[in-house]
């Protein structure tokens, strides 16, 4: 999601006001990222319930640990976002969460969750992105990030040495980047 710097000042407003104690900062960081982030843990942990719980945990975490944001080591929205993947990869890796069992066929797709049509444009741009990435980078990519898995794992996954996945990474986050950079 690309921002803009009013949106990232609001951003880091709204989580200083939350940090004074500001429970209706708390509820506009909320309204503004929590169908995203709904999106993401669905996508993540395979299971709504699941991926609701998590949404909520890590607002409750926001409230607890606001004064602890730095907006000299990224975004709101990254610090949020990181939040959240590192909570859904520790409840995978929970016997609670690994051990069920998703329906079958069940797909949650973000278009069932209401999101600000303002930020259509930046998933569409993330989107073309990957899409332009060759399959190899775009599927490592993917496993680690949307399944937590480690490089060894992946490695493991797609039947290459680690050292192959390591350059996949990197290269397609170079590519990412730079395919992102002239978009803007």
């Amino acid at each position: 999601m690309i921002r803009t710097e009013a949106d990232a000042g609001e951003d880091s407003r709204l989580v200083a006001r939350i940090a004074g104690g500001d429970r209706q900062a708390l509820a506009s960081l909320y309204d503004r990222y929590a169908p995203h982030l709904l999106a993401l843990a669905r996508r993540v942990l395979g299971d709504n319930r699941e991926a609701e719980d998590l949404v909520h945990d890590v607002f409750l975490e926001i409230w607890r640990q606001a004064g602890d944001y730095d907006a000299t080591r990224g975004s709101v929205r990254a610090w949020i976002v990181m939040r959240l993947r590192s909570r859904a990869l520790d409840r995978l890796k929970t016997p609670r969460v690994s051990r069920s069992v998703p329906l079958e066929g069940a797909r949650f797709d973000e278009a069932e969750v209401v999101e600000d049509p303002a930020l259509a444009p930046d998933r569409a741009a993330i989107r073309r992105a990957l899409a332009g990435l060759p399959a190899e980078q775009r599927a490592v990519l993917e496993l680690g990030y949307f399944e937590g898995l480690s490089s060894a794992e992946i490695a493991d996954r797609v039947s290459v040495p680690i050292g192959t996945v390591k350059s996949r990474v990197a290269a397609g986050m170079a590519k990412l980047r730079a395919e992102l950079a002239v978009q803007r």
